[in-house]
């Protein structure tokens, strides 16, 4: 499955950073969870691991609040965008960092794409220092005006390698938790261009190769309109 995760992010590099320029979402959602992770720190960060930090534009967030922060990616070609930050490729169950490294560690919609998030969050935990914290975000959804999943009536369910909810529940057995939803209103436009990157074309077709998964996302997604909300769950954790 990571090799599998490694090539959808390698293939997702321009249609990524063009969803990103239409939407802002990626560093809306990085600045709500850099917010949400200070205010339960118990100082300044000094160092901050961006865990799935893509092309950086989570990196750049925390590097604006932080005296260092590592921007660490299974994908080469998303982290070849970034040259801001010290850059690291790596996965999540294998940190190639000592003990105690760390104020904070972040997943900003990233910890919902690997096989065993309770693996992540437990060397999260080893990386962090006491009373360090962890953050992360992963994707509920969206809804129309009377609260339905726009996926209901679809062929196909746009679902997350690991749910929300396993999320969540990983980083409560490593840390002490606080979390809740973020609400943003979106289009269907945006809908399609949220399926337009290969990576997230996966969450409905994980079988197809890239553009056939995107050209079958664009077909199915076709005929949506209008204004739809899209929601997140955040969790906040802070270590022992």
């Amino acid at each position: 499955m990571k090799a599998v995760v490694r090539t959808n992010f390698d293939d997702s590099v321009s249609a990524y950073d063009a969803y990103e320029r239409q939407t802002g979402r990626f560093t809306a959602l990085a600045r709500l969870l850099a917010a949400e992770m200070a205010a339960r720190a118990d100082g300044p960060f000094a160092a901050v691991l961006d865990a799935g930090a893509g092309t950086g534009v989570s990196t750049r967030v925390f590097a604006d609040r932080t005296q260092r922060t590592v921007a660490l990616d299974i994908s080469r070609e998303m982290l070849r965008e970034l040259e801001s930050a010290p850059r690291v490729a790596a996965d999540f169950d294998h940190l190639p960092f000592v003990d105690d490294t760390f104020d904070g560690v972040a997943f900003t919609a990233s910890l919902f794409l690997v096989p065993d998030p309770a693996v992540a969050a437990r060397e999260a935990a080893r990386v962090l220092r006491p009373e360090g914290v962890v953050g992360a975000v992963a994707p509920l959804g969206w809804v129309d005006a009377d609260g339905e999943d726009v996926f209901a009536t679809l062929e196909r369910e746009s679902r997350s390698p690991v749910g929300a909810d396993e999320v969540e529940a990983a980083l409560d057995d490593a840390f002490t938790v606080t979390a809740g939803t973020w609400r943003f209103a979106t289009t269907a436009a945006d809908v399609r261009r949220f399926h337009a990157i290969p990576a997230m074309a996966a969450r409905l077709y994980p079988n197809l190769a890239a553009e056939e998964r995107v050209a079958k996302a664009e077909e199915l997604l076709a005929d949506l309109e209008g204004t739809v909300e899209q929601r997140w769950r955040w969790i906040v954790g802070v270590a022992e």
